[in-house]
């Protein structure tokens, strides 16, 4: 069995969720009662190949909430006391999603091995990174020439670089999909430095002079709600890829040149019996899910119960490609631009 651990994408919409799920005393509570409150398993449902194999899987929400991550030992707890749970009804493998993978990224799980009766086995868990830079790559490549954007001459911008699944894109992209020039943006600058030299190229920018400067943007960090975009000023055309969570970057451009498409979303080969994903907001929710999940249900299908995705800056180009094999074989395809929204190419005066 595999194990999908999630959060709401704010507290206002885990209230919401937990009145429709009739969990009144978390509706009605307030943020210090959800961050005492337990994980819940929510439901259990099966998934089947295109090979015709079929597993079972469970969702646990965490209950935690992004207004959590201030109180960092809070944030930690919540997460571990959603793992303790998996391992205790014996998951196999568990991906964990949204926030509770951005949490260990610079956190020393050895320390914190022991919650409570249960010493936690890293094997049993995975972040889902590996599979969601690869489907991210694979969307800017499948998509960049759908706008006229040619890879070979393009600039990629990727804001996030330095972060687990921005490292993975930057390698890729410069390593196997050609890009012209990569456009680094993140906030550490000697992190930006030592991913140039990794690299051996790059070009190291602000965010605010990456964008006009990119014909395909590549978004893998939280996305501040006070930033704005200056849409005017961005390439036409231009893709940009929204691999944040959560996903609300097409909210802050307005361009009839620009493409916004959500990141990191999958679709499967036929429908899932269950309701998480209409929380998640997905335009098919029966069949559309992160890519972090299904990294879980792939090391599942094959039998690879190990922490396949875990820590930063581990993920190799290896491990993109062995896990985007596995992801086409079981009938994973990645979320592409629809035609009719694909913006029209400006006209040459």
């Amino acid at each position: 069995m595999f194990g999908l651990i999630g959060h709401s994408s704010s507290f206002s919409e885990a209230r919401l969720k937990a009145r429709d799920l009739g969990f009144e005393d978390l509706a009605d509570g307030e943020l210090d009662i959800w961050c005492s409150a337990p994980p819940q398993l929510l439901e259990t449902f099966e998934v089947t190949s295109n090979t015709g194999k079929t597993i079972q899987g469970t969702y646990i929400d965490s209950c935690f909430v992004p207004e959590m991550l201030s109180r960092f030992k809070t944030a930690t707890r919540k997460v571990q006391n959603a793992m303790e749970l998996a391992q205790k009804r014996g998951i196999n493998i568990t991906a964990l999603g949204g926030f509770t993978s951005i949490i260990f990224e610079n956190f020393n799980l050895a320390k914190f091995q022991q919650i409570r009766s249960t010493l936690l086995q890293w094997e049993r868990f995975t972040t889902g990174n590996t599979h969601t830079a690869w489907v991210i790559c694979r969307q800017v490549e499948q998509n960049a020439p759908l706008m006229g954007i040619d890879l070979a001459k393009a600039r990629v911008a990727v804001v996030g670089a330095t972060g687990d699944i921005g490292s993975a894109v930057c390698r890729w992209l410069s390593r196997r999909s050609g890009v012209a020039d990569l456009l680094l943006v993140a906030r550490q600058q000697q992190r930006l430095n030592d991913l140039r030299t990794e690299l051996g190229g790059g070009e190291v920018l602000s965010l605010e002079e990456a964008l006009p400067e990119a014909d395909v943007v590549v978004w893998v960090a939280s996305l501040p709600q006070t930033l704005t975009i200056d849409s005017a000023s961005l390439r036409k055309p231009c893709l940009m890829i929204d691999g944040g969570y959560p996903k609300n970057l097409d909210g802050k451009v307005n361009s009839p040149h620009v493409n916004v498409l959500k990141g990191g979303i999958v679709e499967f080969a036929r429908d899932i019996g269950w309701q998480m994903m209409e929380m998640a907001e997905m335009a098919n929710p029966r069949r559309q899910l992160f890519a972090c999940f299904a990294e879980a249900m792939l090391l599942e299908f094959e039998d690879w119960h190990t922490n396949f995705s875990w820590g930063r800056n581990n993920i190799t180009l290896e491990a993109m490609e062995q896990i985007g094999a596995a992801s086409i074989r079981h009938g994973f395809s990645v979320l592409g631009l629809e035609a009719a929204s694909i913006s029209p190419l400006p006209i040459a005066a």
